[in-house]
């Protein structure tokens, strides 16, 4: 680490110690980080809190999608390879496809689900 000279190894493994005991996973479904105009949006990522010095800092770790928002209301950016998947699978016209995919929260799964009757 800069600016701390040399550390002897014993201190070396306490520190890193202390970081890891410091450190928490946490089981999170979604993060959604919300600025005046959009949200960054996080589907299933890894999620890692640690405590240092009485301050608690978050990592997240995953692939983030951008959503537009229109005045109070949230409307998600579907990914186009979503679309294509819904409608191959659901046999579906994409315009079909993207009105169930927004029904169903953005998840594929679900809209192909729906599409079929099921």
């Amino acid at each position: 680490m800069p600016g701390m000279g040399r550390m002897n190894p014993r201190m070396m493994k306490k520190l890193q110690k202390q970081l890891q005991n410091s450190t928490e996973e946490i089981d999170a479904t979604e993060v959604i980080i919300r600025t005046k105009d959009k949200e960054i949006y996080f589907s299933n990522p890894s999620v890692s809190a640690m405590n240092m010095m009485g301050q608690q800092s978050y990592q997240i770790v995953g692939e983030p999608q951008e959503r537009g928002l229109s005045g109070e209301e949230n409307t998600p950016s579907i990914p186009n390879e979503d679309i294509e998947l819904v409608a191959s699978q659901a046999g579906v016209s994409t315009d079909k496809a993207k009105e169930a995919l927004e029904e169903c929260g953005g998840e594929p799964a679900e809209a192909i689900i729906k599409l079929m009757g099921g």
